[in-house]
């Protein structure tokens, strides 16, 4: 078990479920015949933001459900579900893939690898985040292969199985000027992905947890002395340590179009990913992003987030995942993928239901790994797999894509065109 912790999260629910796996979906099975349950029991939480607060709501008459039924020659169950789908032109086992977790001390080490060889066994896709190589090195020069981006690139590629999964390589300006898309497009050991289209490029506009700036990071005084050509250097701590704050680049529509057709053009056998954050003109990004030839667009809520931030954004900064859905909601990118304190099924099933594609697992995926290096994310995975095919199947529906709007409902009706 690791010191890691994430105050304000579901931490211990998380780890219950790395460690429990599936069952830990119910109540401990030693309460069954002597605790009855029902809603608002003792230390049930208050919903945490307006994406909680929604109710999943099964309809009574379900023509699905009887469609599944003569297909199959039976009663469907919730087992019948099938949760395989497309992210961002990757085939994957869940509508799930794990987010980018950058350069932070907290994924380095053994952790990062753990995390990248359990997801590669899940056959979920993968973000590698941005500042990796310009902190810790490509990984050809004998750097400690734990932290690089082709450590981790390596880790995950050797757990996945044929036809599935992905890698996605998040670049931001600190990142491009280290070439970094340039240095995994020309590897040898990133071909068998690019050959087999299960390579990406994420161009990064920003994250959830600090929108409008770039990524941060506290480095002692030797480490922060080799990056100050690279990055801005804020020695604020007054005991050697320093700030090391990356930019967070310039964008417009039009230099978000162009750089999108400048990826198509120089990478024409990668797939393109857009990462945005939760800006007040979401919608507007998002579709120029698509329109542009994006494979994914990617939204992170004010709530995501795995790195070192200002205390100040964090309740304060950006919009929540709820309200980037409710803007997205009139035209939403064919491949829409978001994040945003996902750890249970429900949070995910009303992402899906509101128009994303998958959801993405940051704080959660890094404690389940954290629980256990071995096992904890596939464990954390096969209980949410379980949560999403009892919620979907409730919903009388058998894939995350035959989810929509009305299986949602919020007191004012926000989230639905029939308020049904």
């Amino acid at each position: 078990m690791s010191d890691l912790s994430a105050p304000g999260f579901p931490e211990e629910e998380v780890r219950r479920r790395a460690r429990a796996g599936a069952s830990a979906a119910f109540p401990p099975a030693e309460e069954y015949g002597h605790v009855l349950f029902g809603a608002g029991g003792p230390g049930e939480a208050a919903p945490a933001d307006a994406l909680d607060a929604l109710r999943i709501v099964p309809p009574l008459f379900l023509p699905q459900r009887l469609a599944k039924l003569i297909d199959l020659g039976r009663e469907p169950d919730y087992r019948d579900v099938e949760l395989a789908t497309v992210i961002g032109g990757f085939a994957s086992a869940l509508p799930v893939y794990v987010s980018a977790t950058g350069s932070t001390r907290a994924a380095g080490g053994d952790l990062g690898l753990a995390l990248s060889r359990q997801a590669g066994a899940l056959g979920i896709p993968m973000v590698i985040g941005e500042n990796v190589v310009p902190v810790n090195g490509y990984g050809r020069l004998g750097e400690a292969a734990d932290r690089t981006l082709l450590g981790r690139l390596r880790a995950y590629a050797e757990e996945l199985p044929d036809g599935l999964g992905g890698v996605a390589v998040q670049q931001s300006t600190e990142d491009a000027d280290a070439e970094v898309w340039n240095l995994v497009h020309s590897d040898p050991a990133a071909l068998p992905l690019l050959e087999s289209g299960r390579l990406a490029f994420e161009l990064k506009v920003g994250q959830g947890a600090k929108p409008g700036l770039g990524g941060m990071t506290v480095l002692d005084a030797d480490a922060a002395a080799a990056l100050g050509d690279r990055f801005g250097l804020d020695p604020l701590f007054g005991d050697g340590r320093v700030l090391r704050a990356a930019t967070p680049g310039t964008f417009t529509a039009e230099i978000l179009r162009q750089q999108i057709r400048l990826m198509r053009n120089n990478y024409p056998r990668v797939r393109i990913w857009v990462k945005l954050y939760p800006g007040r003109d979401v919608a507007e990004a998002a579709r120029v992003a698509h329109e542009a030839g994006a494979d994914a667009v990617v939204v992170d809520g004010a709530e995501g987030g795995t790195g070192w931030a200002p205390g100040v954004f964090l309740p304060h900064v950006g919009l929540p995942l709820a309200e980037c859905l409710r803007r997205l909601a009139d035209a939403p990118p064919p491949s829409l993928l978001v994040s945003g304190r996902i750890w249970e099924g429900a949070r995910a099933v009303k992402s899906l239901a509101l128009g994303a594609r998958a959801v993405g697992l940051g704080r959660a995926a890094l404690l389940a790994v954290a629980e256990d290096r071995e096992s904890g994310l596939r464990r954390f995975a096969e209980c949410l797999a379980l949560e999403l095919r009892l919620l979907i199947s409730s919903l009388g529906k058998y894939s995350p894509e035959a989810l929509g709007r009305d299986d949602v409902w919020s007191p004012g009706n926000s989230f639905t065109a029939s308020g049904r």
